[in-house]
């Protein structure tokens, strides 16, 4: 390897080269089909929908009519929800149906989903009539189940083929195997899967091995009802690679690949970002308008809050007109209060979301962020506290701010545990709230004690 390679920017070689954009949006401006084709060829399907996402809707609209034929259904796999369906607009019925015609089941499920009902046809109409019919059976399973996550192509044999009877299969002519797949699903006589094994045992064991003597400990089924994150999350528990997915009669009607869950594991993750931060599904090629809308409402929420804070404040007018050093402090309480609560809280709401956070242990956790809110505040009370005596040449005051900032981060380390556990105890979603009731807990809090104990010990 020469030092250049090994010097090079991992950038240059994962993702789009931001090189490869200018050159696409010169070649739209020019119009240039042949130079379009040339420069997306080479692309991954995911790069192809960042640099769609990435695009203006003049831009956009603009290399679609230019490249015709070019697209393909794991290029609208990748795209945001939103953009895939103004692709599929401008997408021909012959397109539509070349670029959806070599996608698994489940992808074309994803696909389709959240597509309104003119497009869902449009798409539907495209798929042969086998297909079309998986499909739609897929559809009929509840939103976010396992159901809709499955595939339906899958490999299985029955329980006493050996190695070689599995491996003549295989070959046989005129089989349709998925494009990839890890397991051989061994049946019963009543289509019930009972367990699989790995190709790599397969390809590795004589002829005459019996399928049901190579079989993986790790198997285990899902119900086309489970939702999608409990069977994420087995699959990232049990380090699963494709599992069964059976009826309420137990029969196998689907798998579901270790990429899928994955999705779906990757996609609650940064649901619950989002929500902690009160955008909810936002994405770079939102509208203004869709954004403010997704925005406004937990703005507003946090305005009442705030309403909140500044009514605790207007109890103690007097004391900040006799001391206007409190006014300089005040922030300083509310916002190291305000992110301690945040430190809580991610790690609360993400254990929760992981279940390492459980009954069993609810306790023991509560114990220790409230020993770390604790000896948080201790040490930056001693600091802040010290600084503040110096500054305003005031031990009474330094010593106020210092029990403020004990009693705020105490209380934010609880607020920031207990309040996900609660929420969720009550149905709602930790992330979607959390955020909004714990800063409010700590400024008012935090507000509170200082303006409070200065009002006591100094005036």
């Amino acid at each position: 390897m020469t030092e250049e390679t090994s010097a090079a920017d991992p950038d240059d070689v994962y993702g789009l080269p931001p090189e490869i954009f200018d050159d696409v949006l010169a070649a739209v401006e020019a119009q240039d089909a042949p130079a379009i084709e040339a420069l997306l060829e080479p692309l991954h399907a995911a790069d192809i929908a960042d640099l769609l996402e990435q695009m203006t809707l003049r831009d956009r609209k603009a290399l679609l009519t230019f490249w015709r034929g070019g697209m393909d259904g794991d290029i609208l796999t990748e795209l945001d929800d939103n953009l895939r369906e103004e692709v599929i607009e401008s997408l021909s019925q012959a397109e539509l149906a070349e670029a959806v015609g070599s996608l698994d089941s489940d992808d074309v499920v994803d696909l389709v989903e959240d597509l309104d009902e003119d497009q869902q046809e449009a798409v539907l109409d495209a798929l042969p009539a086998m297909d079309r019919v998986a499909v739609e059976k897929a559809l009929a399973y509840p939103e976010d189940s396992a159901g809709r996550l499955m595939q339906v192509e899958c490999v299985r044999a029955p329980e006493h083929w050996t190695v070689g009877d599995a491996i003549d299969y295989l070959r046989s002519d005129g089989l349709a195997l998925p494009d990839q797949f890890y397991h051989i699903i061994l049946i019963d006589p009543r289509i019930r899967p009972v367990g699989y094994v790995t190709l790599g045992r397969v390809l590795s064991s004589a002829r005459t091995t019996r399928l049901r003597d190579i079989t993986e400990d790790s198997f285990r089924t899902f119900n086309v009802n489970d939702d999608q994150g409990v069977v994420a999350y087995a699959f990232n528990q049990y380090h699963l690679i494709s599992a069964p997915v059976v009826d309420d009669d137990d029969r196998l009607v689907g798998v579901i690949t270790i990429d899928d869950a994955m999705i779906v594991l990757d996609e609650e993750h940064e649901e619950d970002m989002m929500l902690l931060a009160g955008v909810g599904e936002s994405t770079l090629s939102d509208s203004v308008l869709e954004t403010v809308r997704r925005r406004v409402p937990w703005l507003l929420v946090n305005l009442l809050t705030a309403g909140l804070a500044a009514l605790v404040i207007a109890q103690f007018e007097h004391t900040i007109e006799a001391l206007v050093a409190l006014a300089i402090l005040m922030p300083i309480v509310a916002s190291i209060g305000g992110n301690a609560g945040t430190q809580s809280l991610t790690v609360a709401v993400r254990a929760l979301a992981t279940k390492d956070l459980t009954r069993s242990n609810t306790w023991r956790v509560f114990r220790r962020e409230a020993s770390v809110g604790l000896a948080n505040g201790i040490t930056l009370a001693t600091v802040l506290g010290s600084v503040t005596a110096l500054l305003f040449w005031s031990i009474p005051l330094g010593a106020v701010i210092g029990a403020a900032l004990i009693i705020n981060l105490f209380v934010a380390s609880i607020a920031g545990t207990l309040v996900p556990i609660l929420l969720e105890k009550a149905g709602i979603d930790p992330a979607l709230a959390s955020g909004t009731l714990v800063t409010a807990m700590t400024d008012a809090v935090g507000f509170f004690a200082f303006l409070g104990l200065a009002t006591v010990v100094l005036l």
